[in-house]
C-alpha cells in the first residue's frame, strides 16, 4: 500500500541537488511508515500540513496514549549526528523533549511545541532575554554520561580550521580581504589551544537562532535543532547576529549589531571578547561554505557580520538592507 506521507515540495526542492540528497528525499515516506509502525504511532489528523525544517521533515503524530508528539525524520549529515545525544543529555530542560528514538538516529520521536510561535515574532529586546535564559540552562558541564563521547568539540574544530580556511581562501580566489581572515586565523589560535583546556566548557547548542526557539504550550521556551559541539558558551552567540539583521539600527547597523552581542551576552552570562572572537570564526568559515556552494549573497552577509564584529568595515558588500536573510 502507498505511504500516506507526502514530502512538503520546498524540501524536496532543497534536496534534489545531489544524489544523496534525491535518495533521502525519496525514502523519506518509508522512513516515516517503518517509524510510525516501530514507536506505535499514528497521524495526528487534526493538523493539515506536514511539516519541515532546513533538514528535516517533521510529522505531528499522536502516541499510542493519544498524546501530541512529531517525528523527526533528519537528513544524515555530520551536524545532525549530535542531535540525539545532546536532547538525552539536557532530558528537556531548555530544549524539546526526546521522547523516542530509532538506534540509528534516523528518527526520534519529540515533545510537541508550537510551530507558530518562535523568538523570530518576539520584539528582539525580548528574544535576547528569553535566549540567554536558555544559553543558561543548556550549558551543563560535561560528565561521565556516554552521550558525551557523541559530542564534537568546538576547540578542535578551531584548530582544524587554522589549516583549512588558508586553503579554501586561496582556492576560491580570496573572496575577501586578507585581514578579515588573519582576524579568523587568530581565533584559532586562541579559541583552539586555550579553548580545549578550559574548564569552562560545556554542552553547546551551535545553532540557537530565534527561529530554533519554540514555545512550549503550557509555557515557556525550549531550542530544537541542536547543533551541538562541548565547548566556551560563547561559541553560541553567532547564529543569533546573522538572523533578523533588518532589525538593526538602519543609521548605525555595524553599532547597533555589536550592541546585540553585548546584550546577548549580558543575558546568557557569556564574555563578551570570547563571543566576538567566536562569531567572527563561524563567520568566515561559513563564508568560505557558502562560496563553496554557489551562495555568493549568503557569503556578503557572513563577511559584513565577520567584519562589523571586529569593528571594520569591508569594501564592496551592500547595504545591509539588500543582504539576504538568514
Amino acid at each position: 500500500m502507498a505511504s500516506a506521507v507526502v514530502v512538503p515540495e520546498a524540501l524536496r526542492r532543497r534536496y534534489l541537488r545531489s544524489r544523496e540528497g534525491r535518495s533521502w528525499v525519496d525514502s523519506l515516506p518509508r522512513l516515516a511508515d517503518e517509524a510510525m509502525d516501530a514507536f506505535g504511532l499514528r497521524p495526528d489528523e487534526s493538523v493539515v500540513e506536514t511539516w519541515h525544517g532546513h533538514g528535516a521533515l517533521v510529522l505531528p503524530v499522536r502516541t499510542a496514549g493519544g498524546s501530541p508528539a512529531v517525528l523527526k525524520l533528519p537528513f544524515p549529515h555530520p551536524e545532525a549526528e549530535s542531535e540525539a545525544p545532546a536532547l538525552q543529555l539536557w532530558s528537556g530542560r531548555g530544549a524539546v523533549r526526546l521522547l523516542d528514538r530509532d538506534p540509528a538516529g534516523s528518527a526520534l520521536l519529540l515533545e510537541r511545541l508550537d510551530p507558530e510561535r518562535s523568538l523570530m515574532q518576539v520584539p528582539v529586546a525580548e528574544a535576547v532575554q528569553a535566549w540567554g535564559g536558555l544559553v543558561r540552562e543548556l550549558g551543563i558541564p560535561e560528565s561521565g554520561e556516554p552521550e558525551w563521547a557523541g559530542i564534537p568539540s568546538a576547540a578542535e574544530r578551531a584548530e582544524q580550521l587554522s589549516d583549512e580556511l588558508p586553503a579554501e581562501w586561496e582556492a576560491l580566489g580570496r573572496p575577501f580581504e586578507r585581514w578579515l581572515l588573519e582576524e579568523a586565523l587568530a581565533v584559532c589560535q586562541t579559541r583552539g589551544v586555550v579553548g580545549r583546556r578550559s574548564s569552562r566548557d560545556v554542552l553547546v547548542h551551535a545553532d540557537l537562532h530565534f527561529d530554533n526557539v519554540l514555545a512550549r504550550p503550557g509555557g515557556g521556551w525550549a531550542a530544537i535543532d541542536p547543533q551541538a559541539v562541548c565547548g566556551e558558551a560563547e561559541y553560541a552567540v553567532a547564529p543569533m547576529l546573522w538572523n533578523r539583521l533588518g532589525d538593526l539600527a538602519p543609521g548605525a547597523p555595524e553599532r547597533s549589531l555589536v550592541q546585540r552581542l553585548h546584550g546577548l551576552c549580558e543575558a546568557g552570562g557569556l564574555d563578551a571578547d570570547a563571543a566576538a572572537e567566536w562569531s567572527i570564526l563561524r563567520e568566515v568559515a561559513n563564508a568560505l561554505e557558502y562560496l563553496r556552494d554557489g551562495m555568493p549573497a549568503d557569503a556578503q552577509r557572513s563577511v559584513w557580520v565577520a567584519a562589523a564584529v571586529a569593528g571594520k568595515t569591508h569594501p564592496g558588500l551592500p547595504p545591509v538592507h539588500e543582504l539576504p536573510a538568514a
